[in-house]
């Protein structure tokens, strides 16, 4: 399973939503289902300008966990 960790992100670069909306150039909406996972894909224009906005790699906003039944 991939978690998104965006809000994480955000917490630690001190950061907004709104703040991060602007920098980026999508929505708060679309940043928020990011944020809480709701989503099935992101585009990796949208991934670049994340992690340009936080200055991170998208190994801070991804995590994979194996799910427990795999194991």
């Amino acid at each position: 399973m991939i978690v998104l960790r965006l809000d994480r992100m955000l917490v630690d670069r001190k950061m907004s939503l709104n703040e991060l909306s602007e920098h980026v150039g999508v929505s708060n909406v679309n940043l928020s289902r990011i944020k809480t996972g709701k989503v099935s894909g992101v585009r990796f224009s949208t991934l670049n300008a994340i992690c340009k906005a936080l200055d991170c790699q998208p190994g801070d906003i991804l995590e994979y966990i194996p799910d427990p039944e795999d194991e």
